[in-house]
């Protein structure tokens, strides 16, 4: 059994993207004669205060996810999104190239060299061979996932525009939003803020 932590990388976003957002949005009131070199963030600005988000549509960005399985549940339910996962049908875990073992993610809220620690590595070793008990009595790998613990780790690519990101963030990042999945939105936050700093600025988000 082998843990990995969490993670979320971005693997693509619109180029210029918030030189694409200016120019879709000044379309609406034919202004493009005013973009300069410096002039997007206050529009941008502008177009956020009003609430004229589907011009930030016209940009997005894919993100490659690292996480449990409970959290990509809760990822799923954004439906403005196109997602592709790890399949636990096609995947078998007993093959070379999975290393002959299950990876999992350790729940931020066990920490290491507790009580909680030993019974929960306790319980997801005895998943794996209860799992590998299954694969090598020649049962296939879409029926022997259902020993599979949730916290079982998996990818998944999420392509969004960036309103919908926004959304996400709002959400994610929320106090009340599951402490593992405000990881991976702290993260994806970051990222983005690089990418489209007015867009994604924390206030603006909010």
């Amino acid at each position: 059994m082998r843990i990995v932590e969490p993670s979320a990388e971005l693997v693509w976003c619109t180029p210029e993207a918030e030189r694409i957002i200016e120019e879709a949005g000044r379309t609406c009131y034919k202004s493009e004669d005013a973009i300069t070199d410096i002039s997007a963030p206050k529009f941008i600005e502008m177009i956020i205060q009003r609430g004229h988000e589907s011009v930030l549509e016209h940009a997005s960005a894919s993100f490659r996810i690292i996480t449990d399985r409970g959290i990509t549940h809760e990822i799923v339910r954004h439906r403005i999104a196109s997602y592709s996962q790890e399949s636990t049908r096609y995947c078998n875990y007993g093959k070379e190239k999975f290393g002959k073992e299950i990876t999992v993610i350790q729940p931020s809220g066990i920490a290491d060299q507790t009580e909680q620690y030993v019974l929960w590595s306790s319980a997801m070793r005895a998943c794996e061979r209860a799992y590998f008990n299954l694969i090598d009595a020649e049962i296939a790998p879409q029926f022997a996932r259902s020993v599979l613990p949730i916290c079982l780790k998996t990818e998944i690519i999420m392509t969004c525009n960036f309103r919908e990101w926004r959304h996400f963030l709002k959400l994610r990042l929320a106090k009340a939003a599951h402490p593992d999945i405000q990881v991976i939105a702290k993260q994806i936050w970051e990222q983005l803020l690089e990418e489209a700093p007015t867009v994604f600025l924390w206030d603006n988000v909010q």
